[in-house]
């Protein structure tokens, strides 16, 4: 075994190196220790599966994290302590030629261990139980042969105890990087699923697995969030600094340009498909928002310049590449300066975005002849139409929003109409001025 007494705790806070130690020089008394040490280690080699039974039923009966393997691969288990034990008593009397072998049977338990999800804390006191139980029995071998011999080992004590660390400290490595690999192919197989999800090229068969995998119910009610503009910390964790409502689940993923966030919102209520009867026709498994997604919006918190589109509703995991297209649509009608865009509450201007060739066809019939004016003046007329537009076209409320009369807002609005032989109180020419408004605001440019 290594001649040299290293410490304790460095060994347990680095890998051991795989270079011969150094020697160093022994006394006599040191030298009739060792040979003592190898003595015992022989007696132990022999009696090796007792030995493995014993340090089987310790671990059972003291580490709860090794019952459920040992109830399911008892066999597994017994065979894998005593090949560690074998190599590692065998490293106690001939270190030069078991020292690497004895290594790599550690760095295989601690590698399985992590694939197994053992704690590392319980894979550490396995080990520290089999080297205080090999002690013990080096001890009590030779307490019972040679009485008068049990006072030499006191010289080699620390050189079995090193001995120990150092195995725990290649484990601890061995777990440690398994651990990572595991961490980062898990990472990556969510990453993975999450654009299937959102691209909706997952398929059907893999849904049980992908909700599983992300924590997400297959059947449920989903939203998406698209962001853009948002600028993300050098150090941060690869997320937009947007902040949700307190204990809104989001799951996000980076697609280029535009971050996504997948929401799920619970179970659908069973009174939300609209009936037979209610305004309008029915719609099965139409999901509603009920508010949520206003709740949502208004909850939010961003920095100035983000853009961010809401999603409709969408039933099922299944759906969740839909509400992707549908948050995309919603951001595309986001202003340029930022906000949030529900897509629920501008759907003629999504309509606008999906179709951006006929916006602009749409806006250059409707509001063409204006660019024939001053830009000044059409900048007015253009104003005043959207100001009265939003006020559900009241003229006295659009004045107030202008800081002018009523009477100015009519005036230039009958203007607009002898310009563009438009009647706003015709309700398709009404909706094709404000589709034509909303073209012009959205693709300009």
């Amino acid at each position: 075994m290594p001649q040299v007494v290293r410490s304790r705790i460095r060994a347990l806070h680095g890998p051991p190196p795989v270079a011969p130690l150094p020697h160093r020089a022994r006394s006599l008394a040191d030298r009739e220790a060792v040979a003592v040490l190898h003595r015992a280690a022989r007696v132990l080699l022999e009696a090796l599966p007792e030995l493995t039974d014993r340090l089987v039923e310790a671990l059972r009966e003291q580490e709860p994290a090794y019952r459920a393997a040992m109830e399911s691969e008892p066999a597994e288990i017994w065979q894998e302590v005593h090949h560690s034990l074998r190599h590692n008593v065998a490293s106690l009397i001939q270190p030069r030629e078991f020292r690497e072998a004895a290594h790599r049977t550690s760095r295989w338990i601690g590698e399985s261990r992590a694939e197994q999800g053992v704690p590392l804390d319980a894979v550490m006191h396995a080990f520290r139980m089999g080297g205080a139980m090999v002690w013990q029995d080096l001890v009590d071998d030779t307490a019972r042969r040679h009485p008068e011999d049990t006072r030499l080992l006191v010289h080699v004590a620390a050189d079995v105890w090193n001995f120990v660390d150092e195995h725990c400290a290649v484990v601890a490595e061995a777990y440690r990087q398994a651990e990572r690999r595991l961490s980062w192919r898990r990472e990556n197989q969510q990453r993975l699923m999450t654009a299937a999800l959102l691209d909706g090229t997952a398929r059907i068969a893999d849904l049980p697995d992908a909700a599983a995998m992300l924590g997400l119910p297959v059947h449920g009610r989903y939203a998406v969030l698209a962001v853009a503009g948002a600028r993300r910390a050098p150090h941060g964790t690869g997320r937009p600094p947007l902040d949700l409502p307190e204990e809104t689940p989001a799951l996000w993923h980076s697609a280029g340009d535009v971050d996504l966030a997948v929401l799920p919102l619970g179970a659908a209520s069973e009174e939300e498909p609209r009936r037979e009867g209610e305004d309008g026709p029915a719609v099965p498994g139409c999901p509603s928002s009920d508010g949520e997604l206003a709740a949502l919006a208004e909850g939010m918190t961003a920095p100035p310049g983000t853009r961010i589109g809401v999603s409709s509703v969408v039933d099922g995991l299944a759906s969740v590449g839909d509400a992707r297209r549908l948050a995309e649509t919603a951001l595309k009608a986001c202003p340029a300066s930022g906000g949030t865009v529900l897509l629920d509450e501008h759907l003629p201007a999504a309509l606008v975005v999906s179709s951006p060739g006929l916006g602009s066809a749409l806006a250059d019939r409707v509001l063409g002849p204006l660019d024939r004016l001053d830009p000044a003046d059409r900048d007015v007329l253009i104003e005043t139409l959207t100001a009265w537009l939003d006020s559900d076209g009241s003229a006295q409320r659009a004045g107030a929003k202008l800081y002018c009369h009523r009477n100015t807002v009519l005036n230039r609005l009958r203007r607009f109409e002898q310009l563009t032989g438009r009647c706003l109180t015709r309700p398709t020419d009404a909706v094709e001025v404000s589709l034509a408004l909303a073209a012009r605001r959205l693709l300009a440019g």
